[in-house]
């Protein structure tokens, strides 16, 4: 996802983004702990785009 994508959310577009991307997170962790995950890669892209929309929340002052 692009930052300028997320610019474009309001603040309860922004918390559901981040809430699904939370979850997806703990699915990814899972699928790594029972040996189920394949491609890596997935949970460094979601890492790094849970931090892009926590960075748009705070540049746009969303607590």
């Amino acid at each position: 996802m692009k930052a300028s994508e997320l610019r474009d959310k309001d603040q309860a577009g922004l918390a559901k983004e981040l809430n699904e991307l939370l979850k997806a997170q703990f699915g990814l962790r899972m699928q790594i702990a029972t040996q189920q995950l394949n491609n890596t890669a997935q949970l460094k892209k979601v890492r790094r785009d849970i931090a892009r929309v926590k960075t748009v929340m705070n540049q746009k002052g969303v607590k």
